[in-house]
């Protein structure tokens, strides 16, 4: 048996045994890093740091005040906060307390908040802040297992004279007193977990119906925190920066990686800081969906293009650059373990170097080894232009239910386009008709409540079906095709996958935010496309356009005519078959307000279609099975 293997199959049952070990071993290392918000006009944020001793002081006492509260072993507690350091703290606290984490995003409204409350039998809600409050309020009612709601930022929030509603610093307090008086409590109760005790109930965002709760138990993280540790991909003089939603299973395994490892980690859940605080916080890896690097790309390809037609032509030059330096120093690493290049290319990547990859790797901190991208699938265009310009993305794969990290690229011998080999104790096998089925310590319990959806996908001797389709390469490496689900057959008889389409339009246009192609039993494919709001309005003002809404600006000629000569772009490394015949501009951007994409920014296809059938009928009209 090998020391990896060793290391995996004797692992503690659980990550509150894992994080007490942390905390021994290093009670005056620096854990966390997270920021206070400078007040309104006051300058930048200040960041403070907790240690690990200092974090474990506020755990035992969330622990002990929910043991005082009344809770047993697996009995629920609702999370619902944006990503925060307190986030970490309360989950930590909840585990040790051994009872179970049930996670909501704080976007998620109030019916389906309710819902995740009553399905779970959550007793307590820890809640940021007024407005997740008011919500649990509003359906009081319909919650009569909700015994308590702790809030952490109290601002707004009434006085309650019932004891109904406590504020974190309350509970802290009240576990605090009553750790003087039940000095073991915490650790008896981090004893007595098993490792297949419920440990996090997450509720996955269905496209249609209720969504459903995937049970993870307490050895899947012990799991994960192991297997992600052997891979040698981070190491404990690392420093990570995560702003991945925490009630979503990426953003969350990642808090059981670092407490094996022993790394900083800084947390900051505000989307609209990650450019101000990459430069402060200087990240060795971090975690991304793919939407991040999108977004990236496209403001570095807007900012050329607003300096003018020679940068512009400058930055075109560096990405294609960029892409064949990847493709060929990493097939030369896969054939000789060397990432070499010829003479003319290693000269040219030198002065595209200096010219523009260098001030890009600066926007990250400067200090970046690698990125991991996940949730979704990263177009290879876009994986070979960072990864020529030195920031590293490994791609991975996994689900709610495979408790997230499944499969990571390897590190220095990663392949742009796959999802790299499975964490060790993680078996894969592809199906007939080229489902991916996975098995293995991280894989869930099931459905919370759901025995006959469980069976649908949970066979009794441990094959998970994913319900996506890949390929295995002969030494181990996956890569992602599509959603089975997915999959458009055109009434020609002609299977495309539509995510791979939509992948290489978004590295041959910088403007586009969203793309869906539609073509399902229809005889050519279409497709529905938003555009990136600043990057479009910034071509506007060049182009005759300032001034006018983004509503405005993607109706006009002169927009539609830009984006079909992309569209034109993307069919000419088409099969006829896949090719869009027709594109149609929406009026905003997708978001998950609308519903129309997840928390963690993947497209809900039925939802934008149900939602635009009168433009996909409008572009199919006049066609012969219209």
């Amino acid at each position: 048996m090998s020391d990896t293997q060793t290391l995996i199959e004797n692992r503690p049952p659980s990550v509150a045994t894992l994080f007490t070990r942390r905390v021994a071993d290093t009670p005056d290392a620096e854990a966390y890093r997270y920021p206070v918000p400078a007040a309104a006009g006051a300058g930048a944020d200040e960041w403070k740091s907790l240690s690990w001793g200092q974090a474990a002081k506020r755990v035992y006492a969330i622990a002990a005040g929910l043991v005082d509260l009344g809770l047993q072993s697996e009995d629920r507690v609702a999370l619902a906060s944006s990503t925060r350091v307190e986030w970490i703290l309360a989950d930590l606290g909840v585990m040790c307390a051994g009872a179970a984490t049930t996670t909501i995003y704080p976007s998620t409204n109030a019916e389906e908040s309710a819902f995740i409350l009553s399905d779970s039998g959550s007793r307590v809600l820890i809640a940021e802040d007024a407005a997740q409050l008011a919500k649990a309020r509003e359906r009081r009612a319909d919650l009569p297992e909700l015994a308590h709601v702790v809030v952490i930022d109290p601002e707004g929030v009434e006085a309650d004279e019932s004891g109904w509603v406590l504020t974190l610093a309350e509970l802290e307090a009240r576990g605090a007193a009553y750790l003087e008086k039940n000095p073991e409590v915490v650790q008896e109760r981090i004893g007595a977990i098993k490792k297949d005790q419920l440990a996090t109930l997450i509720y996955t965002s269905g496209t249609t119906g209720k969504p459903k709760g995937v049970r993870l138990p307490h050895d899947n993280w012990s799991y994960m925190a192991k297997a992600i540790a052997s891979t040698g991909l981070v190491g404990k003089d690392d420093v990570q920066y995560l702003w991945l939603p925490l009630a979503h299973v990426f953003g969350k395994v990642l808090t059981s990686g670092q407490i094996e490892v022993g790394h900083v980690t800084a947390v900051d859940g505000r989307v609209d800081k990650i450019i101000t605080n990459l430069p402060v916080v200087q990240p060795t890896y971090m975690a991304a969906v793919p939407r991040i690097f999108e977004k990236v790309y496209n403001g570095v390809a807007a900012k050329a293009r607003a300096g003018g037609g020679a940068k512009y032509k400058i930055f075109q030059w560096a990405a294609e650059v960029a892409r064949e330096y990847a493709k060929v120093t990493q097939d030369n690493f896969r054939r000789t373990g060397n990432a070499s290049a010829p003479f003319g290319l290693a000269a040219k990547h030198k002065v595209a170097d200096a010219l523009v990859y260098s001030k890009i790797r600066e926007a990250f901190g400067g200090q970046l080894r690698a990125c991991v991208s996940g949730s979704a699938a990263l177009a290879p265009d876009i994986g070979y232009f960072f990864a020529g310009a030195g920031i590293h993305i490994l791609e991975g794969y996994g689900l709610t239910e495979s408790s997230a990290a499944s499969f990571v690229n390897p590190g220095e011998a990663y392949r742009t386009g796959t999802v790299g080999k499975p964490l060790p104790g993680t078996e894969v096998r592809i199906a007939d008709d080229g489902e991916i089925l996975l098995r293995g310590p991280g894989i869930m319990q099931g459905y919370h409540g759901l025995p006959e959806k469980t069976a649908e996908v949970l066979e009794s001797d441990g094959w998970f079906h994913t319900g996506d389709i890949g390929e295995l390469s002969p030494d181990g490496y996956l890569k992602i095709t599509d959603r089975k689900k997915d999959l458009i057959k055109t009434s020609g008889g002609k299977y495309i996958a539509p995510a791979e389409v939509e992948g290489q339009f978004k590295a041959v246009c910088p403007f586009v935010s969203n793309i869906l192609v539609h073509g399902a039993d229809r005889n050519f494919c279409t497709a529905l496309i938003s555009l990136d709001e600043p990057t479009i309005l910034g071509w506007a003002e060049e182009n005759g356009l300032g001034g006018k809404p983004y509503a405005d600006v993607v109706a006009s000629p002169e927009a539609l005519a830009l984006i079909e000569g992309y569209v034109k772009r993307l069919n000419e490394g088409l099969q006829r078959w896949q090719t869009i015949k027709k594109f149609r501009l929406l009026p905003r951007d997708l978001d998950i307000e609308h519903g129309e994409l997840t928390p963690s920014l993947k497209l809900k296809r039925p939802v934008v279609e149900r939602e635009y059938k009168y433009l996909i009928e409008d572009m199919y009209a006049g066609s012969r099975e219209a």
